[in-house]
């Protein structure tokens, strides 16, 4: 069996305002903060901090029909929402981990997210409580 699972890609952190929690990291520890991108496909608008070995991701909703907008709304201070696995090919990964008994968030059709790659996303019941994203390397 290979192993399907690659390097972690991002810690994604679900807060009101994605520009002011990333000017933190910017400011304290000179990271690097890219600019605000709003994802209407996804609801959410993202900010990444890059960090030597990952990337943290903050994510804020983008309209109150934003599928992260009940979780921000009870950890109003913000929490976090998902950790990104990169895998060498998202759709046997994904049928694998189905195979395996884990359930695909959606209709189980990868969607490009923020970095203009296809992702899905998996149930944090079958994650030990974690929400999970798989994204195409």
């Amino acid at each position: 069996m290979s192993v399907m699972l690659g390097r972690l890609n991002h810690v994604a952190i679900a807060v009101k305002d994605a520009e002011k929690a990333a000017k933190i990291y910017g400011g304290a520890f000179g990271a690097e903060i890219s600019g605000a991108v709003p994802l209407p496909e996804h609801g959410v608008i993202t900010v990444f901090v890059t960090l030597p070995n990952t990337k943290i991701e903050f994510i804020q909703p983008l309209g109150e029909a934003s599928p992260i907008a009940k979780f921000v709304e009870r950890n109003a201070d913000g929490g976090i929402h998902h950790i990104c696995y990169d895998v060498p090919d998202i759709i046997a990964a994904r049928d694998r981990l189905i195979s395996e008994g884990a359930r695909v968030l959606g209709d189980g059709v990868p969607k490009i997210g923020a970095h203009g790659k296809p992702v899905l996303f998996f149930h944090p019941k079958d994650f030990s409580g974690a929400l999970v994203e798989i994204e195409q390397a």
